[in-house]
């Protein structure tokens, strides 16, 4: 193993393999390398240095290496002290404002709406009408206070105009989180401060007891007159315990069979962070199927007419079972299993890709515990594949 020195030298970073964050000592102005494996097992390693610019810590990117030398890396570090010292902003200001964010947002979305839909128009009209002081704020700069004053206004009001403004807002910055533009949502604090209302309450779904569950997705493979693609997309969200979304929208390019491992892209997870689920015997099973279902798609569960499924797809094939529940109740049936069986409570939320509401859990929870997470979905599988 290559020993780490106090700074960084020439021959440390061209040699290093360990996964980490490397940083160049005391007089580095915040200088670093990370170092990780890629999902093809490749080395990669790139310079980040660590700023205080306009009073806020920011982390800015150098480039990779060997592109970027250690000595490349440590001249751009000393331009970009020297820029924020003399008020500058090495980034080059390149952070879109809210509405350029808002606008990239619904163009994202548009190749799910149906032609000639009218959600581009709406999605526009609530952020001219409830989100009008976000507009020209760069998405890096608007905090839960800020988006806190624009739902207030109608929370009580208007609670169904409110609903939605949430939900829109929340996925701009959704948008901004993909983009590395920002690290959180500052939707999610802001409804917490939030007072409950009717028409704002939270959705409770209607799930099985996790002890009927195997008999379910046996119900659920005799169903007929369904196409089998969405049959088997409702086996992956049981067994996966994933949101119907992710799993519609799922593609071959996402998925490592070889590592068991399914990479879910930010810009389709509710938190918007990339989230890794690890697969299991069952999950690639299901997989199989779908391949020789559809050898030729790039989606894993497409449609008879091979896009993307539609959004009551799933839940038409639980009311052709005759199962009482949502698609979505999957997820409080495992969530269910794994209290009972003694699972931690962290690694449990991990597994249903639940961020913490704590910052500093967050904080200190930096791993992913995908280890953990593949043992407990494993054990998810055997018990509603083998009762």
């Amino acid at each position: 193993m290559t020993k780490r020195p106090r700074t960084l030298t020439a021959a440390f970073v061209r040699t290093v393999s360990r996964p980490g964050v490397y940083g160049d000592g005391r007089g580095g102005r915040g200088l670093s390398l990370r170092v990780h494996r890629t999902k093809s097992g490749r080395i990669s390693r790139t310079w980040r240095q660590r700023l205080r610019i306009e009073g806020r810590l920011t982390s800015v990117g150098l480039g990779p290496y060997p592109e970027i030398t250690l000595a490349e890396a440590r001249r751009k570090a000393l331009d970009n002290s020297r820029a924020v010292r003399h008020g500058g902003d090495p980034r080059g200001r390149g952070v879109p404002t809210f509405a350029e964010a808002a606008e990239r947002t619904i163009e994202l979305h548009r190749d799910g709406w149906k032609a000639g839909s009218p959600l581009p128009e709406q999605w526009e009209a609530t952020f001219r009408l409830h989100a009008a002081s976000l507009l020209d704020k760069p998405v890096d700069r608007i905090t839960s206070a800020d988006v806190l004053a624009c739902l207030a206004a109608i929370w009580n009001s208007k609670p169904g105009a409110a609903k939605k403004a949430r939900h829109r807002i929340a996925a701009v910055f959704r948008w901004s989180i993909g983009k590395n533009l920002r690290p959180d949502n500052p939707v999610d604090r802001a409804v917490v401060a939030l007072p409950r209302t009717n028409g704002n309450a939270p959705r409770h779904y209607r799930a099985l007891p996790h002890g009927e569950v195997a008999a379910s997705l046996g119900a659920i493979r005799r169903v007929k007159y369904i196409h089998p693609s969405a049959v088997l997309c409702v086996e992956m969200i049981a067994l996966t315990a994933v949101r119907a979304g992710e799993a519609r929208g799922a593609l071959w390019d996402e998925i490592d069979l070889e590592a068991g491992a399914w990479t879910i892209p930010a810009s389709r997870m509710k938190a918007g962070r990339e989230f890794c689920v690890p697969l299991s015997t069952g999950a690639l099973g299901v997989l199989e199927r779908a391949r020789a279902l559809s050898p030729e798609s790039s989606l894993v569960f497409p449609s008879r007419k091979g896009g993307v499924l539609a959004r009551n797809a799933p839940g038409r094939v639980l009311r052709r079972a005759g199962i009482a529940s949502t698609v979505h109740g999957f997820r409080s049936s495992a969530r269910s299993w794994m209290a009972e069986s003694g699972v931690p409570a962290e690694v449990a939320e991990a597994c249903l890709a639940h961020v913490p509401r704590s910052r500093v859990v967050q904080a200190y929870q930096r791993s992913d515990l995908l280890e953990r997470r593949a043992e407990v979905m494993q054990a998810w599988c055997d018990y509603v594949t083998q009762q």
